[in-house]
């Protein structure tokens, strides 16, 4: 039975991709519903030239794959970044690029002195950003994408867990190692006072 936009519009994400089985359109819904968080993930990892792209190609996989998606949710998000995830490991190339480039551009940020004073703890973290996109660089690829998922994107564990196949208890072991990680790797070259606490 086909259901009305203004009725489709109620439904969970899990609803909805049910109904998309027998009605199409309702996939739109959400389309509309996570494009930004996507797209805003995708270009965060491997920049804004393949954003739009890799996108796309998220919500195309998830449309071709509904059929095969759990509930185990009622949001698609996990799902969603999943699919997303998948696709940055396959540019990268792109990634790596996109984390030197915030390394450059905050080496060549500067701040008039007469702000030193209110921005002291922003500086401190914006110096930092160099040695963090390094860190960052030196983790495996599923302790990157754990910490990525959880620190960007605000994810549970449960749900960093769904996007990536994996238990919500390797979940926490991987961002653990990932956080050691990159202290250390900040710390060896000097934690400035306004980076403490940030991974």
């Amino acid at each position: 039975m086909k259901r009305t936009t203004a009725t489709a519009a109620d439904l969970s994400d899990a609803d909805l991709i049910a109904v998309s089985g027998a009605d199409p359109e309702t996939f739109g819904l959400l389309f509309d519903r996570h494009v930004g968080a996507i797209h805003g993930y995708i270009r965060r990892r491997v920049g804004a030239a393949l954003a739009e792209e890799l996108t796309a190609e998220t919500f195309a996989r998830a449309f071709a794959a509904r059929g095969s998606f759990v509930a185990l949710h009622q949001s698609a998000s996990p799902w969603l970044y999943g699919i997303a995830t998948n696709l940055v490991h396959n540019a990268s190339r792109a990634e790596r690029r996109q984390l030197e480039a915030y390394g450059k551009a905050a080496s060549v940020v500067s701040v008039p002195s007469a702000e030193f004073d209110q921005a002291d703890a922003r500086l401190d973290a914006l110096r930092a950003t160099p040695r963090l996109v390094m860190a960052l660089l030196e983790l495996e690829p599923g302790e990157r994408d754990a910490l990525v998922l959880f620190a960007w994107q605000n994810l549970s564990y449960q749900d960093v867990g769904t996007a990536l196949g994996i238990p919500a208890g390797t979940v926490a072991s991987r961002i653990n190692r990932a956080r050691r990680l990159v202290r250390a790797s900040i710390g060896a070259a000097g934690e400035p006072n306004g980076l403490k606490g940030t991974v």
